[in-house]
């Protein structure tokens, strides 16, 4: 499991998001009074308007990195909750498209459809978690996929109805296989590592302004480390959507499944 999966799983979002932004507050304060030391203020004073002019730059590069991953993890966020929405849609068509097969068949692939979203909900749901897909709904998909390859139509409507079903299934398996994926992939971490380095030389840049006060040079580069911790800790809670506090529930499949017992 990725190290980011990890983390989510097993910190909560808030404690999360607490501990990365005190452990880049400590990097700015600790790197400033170091910098301060090695290279008083009276000397770096002396290229403010150079490392004003190459920082504006920097700041633009780096927030436009920044900006760009947390619209990619958001997009996989709302595309992973869009896809768990219609996967459990897709289920609520299939039971509600069994009404012209025979009684017994009917009550049967109803009884397998339940079932299913029971797996899903109880069984898939936790594996997400650590990016698996679980045996037991694999299982009694195959057992859907089952019934409805060995139906045989009696009558020109209950074939329209079988059709349809089939492409319903079909969709359902594909969602399903996307909701998999979403939960098992995240953000490549080369991508994390340009925003770590980016952020420690962003911040490195913040420090060498030369100032006369210390309190106010620390406290905005202390401010800025902690917008910078908050923003990462944005992209960490939403790369995997099932993962963590900050994830997608399956109250939209329990919904579905208390439906379809009534």
């Amino acid at each position: 499991m990725p190290f980011v999966q990890v983390l989510v799983s097993h910190i909560p979002a808030t404690l999360l998001c607490f501990l990365i932004t005190v452990i880049y507050a400590a990097v700015a304060t600790a790197g400033l009074l170091i910098i301060r030391k090695i290279y008083p203020h009276h000397k770096a004073k002396l290229h403010n308007d150079i490392a004003g002019f190459i920082f504006a730059t920097l700041g633009v590069i780096y927030a436009v990195l920044l900006a760009f991953t947390v619209v990619i993890t958001w997009q996989d966020f709302d595309r992973a909750n869009e896809v768990t929405s219609n996967e459990a849609n897709c289920l609520a068509s299939l039971y509600r498209d069994s009404s012209p097969f025979p009684p017994t068949l009917r009550a049967e692939l109803k009884n397998e459809l339940i079932n299913y979203a029971k797996a899903i909900v109880d069984d898939e749901w936790p594996t997400m978690t650590i990016g698996q897909r679980s045996a037991k709904v694999q299982s009694s998909q195959e057992k859907l996929w089952l019934f409805y390859a060995g139906f045989q139509p009696e009558n020109e409507t209950q074939k329209i109805f079988l059709i349809e079903s089939v492409k319903k299934m079909n969709q359902a398996s594909e969602l399903r296989r996307q909701r998999i994926l979403f939960a098992s992939s995240g953000v490549h971490p080369i991508l994390y590592f340009v925003l770590i380095v980016g952020s420690l030389i962003t911040l490195a840049f913040a420090m060498l302004f030369g100032t006369e006060n210390l309190i106010p040079h620390l406290t905005m580069t202390i401010l800025l480390a902690a917008m910078i911790a908050i923003t990462i800790f944005t992209i960490v809670a939403l790369d995997y959507p099932f993962t963590g506090t900050i994830s997608i529930k399956s109250d939209v499949f329990s919904s579905v499944l208390t439906s379809l017992m009534k």
